[in-house]
């Protein structure tokens, strides 16, 4: 399979967050991963814009009855850098979680920029 965009990971947020998962979780992540990698139009099931953020996205996975989220944007066109994840438990997305996720974007983006 063609391998259509990269992902990257970011500071360790998101790290820290999948090693807390159970086996079933980190299985269906990887399988989302796989499709956010290989489809050239991943389904927005798994992968959404969130309207007013300034490109910022979330990673949706479903597993086992439970809900999470996993916060993301795009370097380059197919660079996806993965921030900060977890477990949606309202029908809205934590203020607090989205603003974190603008933060670690911020922060992202300035560190390379100072690297060049």
């Amino acid at each position: 399979m063609k391998q259509e965009r990269t992902i990257s990971f970011y500071d360790g947020h998101f790290s820290a967050f999948y090693s807390e998962q159970s086996v079933r979780v980190k299985n269906k992540i990887k399988f989302v991963f796989s499709i956010i990698r290989t489809v050239e139009r991943v389904p927005e099931k798994f992968l959404k814009h969130l309207s007013g953020t300034d490109g910022l996205y979330e990673i949706r996975v479903a597993c086992a009855g439970n809900i999470f989220r996993i916060f993301c944007c795009f370097d380059k066109a197919n660079l996806v850098v993965l921030f900060n994840a977890f477990q949606k438990k309202t029908q809205e997305t934590p203020e607090q979680e989205i603003r974190l996720a603008q933060k670690l974007r911020k922060e992202y983006f300035q560190q390379k920029h100072h690297e060049k």
